[in-house]
């Protein structure tokens, strides 16, 4: 959730012609990031930049959800499960020159973990009890107790290994290890990347990049048809996807996401204290309408926040049908048959600006009443998400099988169940993937039959591009939009 002169820009690309085109990128993303420290804040536009590009981690994800080497070549188990040696790659170097070494991941791990952190992900880190610099390329990990999902955890954007002299300046000059370099931020417009020639891996085949912030899904349409873009990620306009597929121009990408998108509710303040008023939510929401009205189809309806197409998903839309009736019932028997109003804080993406009307008239047929508030991200963050001042809001969760965040009262929907936290307790320490899967399961189930959040619908991944540029992800297995693979075809 994320930070941008155009005109200029686009005429410069075009006086080029296509020995420039062949060398640059110019991509579409709807949101500007806050700041640009992938380890600083919760905002998934931050990753749409940095992600592999800018930052890497001991670990990544590959585009069909793998997890494979980055920082780290290769890393030993001990036989109790509990600390984790990892061999860095030799000869890495950050964008400033500096070597990347055990000190830099015992520094980026600690400020993780540390007190005063603002990690949004702090706890991917809470089971570190140690980290142990063994020499300059040997780094261990030691747990306080097993973590069948440490690897994974490793490889979220929140896990990025930094350079310790870079951290005042990270947010504005961020330092990493990646295959493309930070050159320029023009706030409200764009951020600019050149190739890092002296990356450890494969070079990218781009000279440099440019992420384009356009907002608006009527002026992200025009910007791509007129060629002012190359692709654009997560596209905002799904009504205008028909027009690219019958262009041969474009070529459209239709990928899956890990993005739970949810009518988020404060659970810790009325009415949504109360679990039958969120009960009540629950049975007014009418999860196609929505789907159709503001994503034109595009979307799988959700029962809880698992994505569909993990092998431990649970289908549990029947829990929380559409039926207007029951849910006035419900309303009644809590003391609110006369109604009641509560704010809807939504933040700029359209799924929510547009899902939000929809739901607004489908709360408004049952009694509950919503004044909407549609707010800039910056002010999401804190209002929302830092502050918790709200009652509903619209968003979608990017995060990789992130249902660990319900095991946390502090997060900003603050649902608070020991029994839930026990069991993700019981699914960090286990490694046996039949009884991970199972005990997935049942974390799913809990949190649906407790309503927490109304669940709506799996984010597509939609993707427009000219029909030359090759190596974009169609599926987005973590919050990215990685051009580290990106090439016009020859």
């Amino acid at each position: 959730m994320k930070r941008f002169l155009l005109a200029a820009s686009v005429a410069a690309f075009a006086i080029s012609g296509p020995v420039w085109a062949a060398d640059h990128l110019t991509i579409g993303i709807q949101l500007e990031p806050p700041h640009l420290d992938p380890t600083g804040a919760a905002a998934g536009a931050i990753d749409d930049v940095t992600y592999g590009n800018i930052f890497e981690g001991l670990t990544r994800f590959t585009e069909d959800g793998s997890i494979v080497p980055s920082l780290a070549e290769s890393w030993q188990i001990s036989n109790d499960g509990l600390t984790y040696t990892f061999k860095l790659r030799d000869g890495v170097q950050f964008h400033d020159g500096t070597d990347m070494n055990a000190e830099d991941v015992k520094f980026s791990l600690d400020r993780a973990r540390g007190d005063d952190s603002t990690n949004a992900q702090k706890g991917l880190f809470a089971g570190i009890a140690d980290v142990v610099v063994v020499d300059p390329l040997t780094v261990e990990v030691r747990l306080s107790e097993t973590d069948g999902n440490f690897l994974f955890n490793m490889a979220w954007g929140d896990a990025a290994i930094v350079a310790p002299e870079s951290i005042g300046t990270i947010k504005t000059n961020p330092i990493g290890t990646g295959a493309f370099k930070f050159s320029n931020w023009v706030q409200g417009d764009r951020v600019e990347l050149v190739r890092n020639d002296a990356y450890w891996g494969q070079a990218a085949a781009l000279e440099s990049a440019t992420f384009k912030f356009i907002s608006d899904p009527i002026a992200a349409f025009s910007a791509m048809m007129a060629g002012d873009l190359d692709a654009f990620s997560q596209f905002p306009a799904p009504e205008n996807l028909v027009q690219f597929e019958a262009d041969d121009r474009y070529k459209v990408l239709i990928g899956s996401t890990e993005g739970e998108t949810i009518l988020s509710t404060n659970n810790k303040a009325a009415p949504f204290d109360n679990v039958n008023v969120r009960k009540a939510l629950a049975l007014a929401i009418n999860r196609q309408e929505i789907i159709d009205g503001a994503q034109f189809g595009y979307g799988t309806p959700i029962g809880t926040h698992f994505a569909p197409h993990h092998p431990a998903f649970v289908e549990l839309t029947g829990n929380s049908p559409h039926d207007p009736d029951a849910a006035r019932a419900l309303l009644a028997e809590a003391g609110l048959a006369d109604g009641v109003t509560v704010s809807l804080k939504l933040p700029p993406p359209s799924y929510a600006r547009r899902g939000g009307e929809i739901i607004a008239a489908q709360l408004r047929a049952v009694g509950i009443n919503t004044e909407i508030s549609n707010l800039e991200w910056a002010q999401w963050l804190e209002e929302v998400f830092r502050n918790k001042d709200y009652n509903l809001t619209i968003v979608a969760h990017t995060e990789p099988m992130d249902i660990g965040i319900y095991a946390n009262p502090d997060y900003y929907f603050q649902y608070d169940n020991a029994v839930f936290q026990a069991l993700m307790g019981e699914l960090r320490r286990t490694t046996d993937e039949e009884i991970r899967s199972q005990l997935l399961q049942q974390a799913q189930r809990i949190i649906s039959e407790d309503y927490v959040n109304g669940f709506l619908f799996q984010l597509p991944r939609l993707t427009v591009a000219k029909r030359e540029v090759e190596g974009l992800w169609a599926n987005a297995p973590t919050q990215a939009v990685d051009l580290t693979g990106v090439r016009w075809a020859k």
